[in-house]
């Protein structure tokens, strides 16, 4: 039976891990040269869609290796 306590415990991880991965992407959208979302959206860049991807898997297992321990 899940506790009071572990579900609260989740949650609270959960938005950890989900504004660091938020504050993680905008800084590499930052750094990255030029408009991330302008060239996937406008000019369907596919490449760099699959670097956005690939960076945003890279991020979120790095933050759930690191909440799991």
């Amino acid at each position: 039976m899940l506790s009071l306590n572990t579900f609260l415990a989740t949650m609270l991880y959960a938005f950890m891990g989900i504004v660091i991965f938020v504050f993680s992407f905008v800084l590499v959208d930052k750094l990255t040269p030029g408009d991330l979302w302008r060239e996937i959206i406008e000019r369907k860049n596919l490449a760099v869609a699959l670097l956005a991807g690939s960076v945003a898997i890279g991020i979120s297992t790095i933050i759930a290796a690191a909440v799991h321990g």
